[in-house]
């Protein structure tokens, strides 16, 4: 049920259309919340469908320009109650942990190339991470908003750092072997 939540919150803090919204979820919120483009648009026409959206009024015709959306109070609503609503963590699934267990029985082999390829790119994505911090949050001040949003900026940093710590050790780990 997450995906309609996070394409209401993308669309309170601004009216966008389908497109828009799919290009600010490659950008931002998809770096802790993915969704296909395919999604993004199925989950428009449903939250239209439910009362939550409704498309802005356009000043020209509307054939062939973007069909733009805003929250309606109805949405608005739902998206609060959600805020709110408790919801137990979800356990990890990641391939990644389950080869590792599965080497535990079959052997490494293979698996150190595989594991520094991961590190590379959780350090690659800590890297992003960093910078995107630099970037949006090094003015002083910020809004409360600014700051909720750091906050969730700061997560995925705190998480690309356990993880190229976790990575170094695992690799230390089958060096020493």
């Amino acid at each position: 049920m997450s995906l309609p939540h996070a394409i209401l919150t993308a669309l309170l803090e601004k009216p966008s259309s389908g497109l828009e919204l799919t290009r600010r979820f490659d950008r931002s919120i998809g770096y802790f919340w993915s969704a296909t483009h395919q999604q993004i648009y199925r989950e428009l026409a449903k939250l239209e469908q439910s009362g939550f959206i409704r498309p802005l009024p356009q000043q020209q015709p509307s054939r062939g320009r973007k069909r733009e959306y805003e929250v309606l109070p109805e949405g608005r609503t739902e998206l609060t109650a959600w805020v709110a609503r408790p919801e137990d963590p979800r356990a990890s699934r990641d391939p990644l942990l389950l080869r590792l267990r599965a080497a535990a029985v079959v052997g490494t082999d293979g698996l150190g190339s595989e594991l520094a390829r991961h590190l590379r790119l959780h350090e690659g994505k800590l890297a992003e991470y960093l910078a995107i911090e630099k970037r949006d949050f090094s003015r002083p001040g910020p809004s409360p908003q600014d700051r909720l949003q750091h906050l969730v900026l700061r997560a995925g940093i705190d998480l690309e750092k356990y993880w190229v710590g976790w990575l170094t050790e695992v690799l230390a780990e089958l060096t020493d072997r």
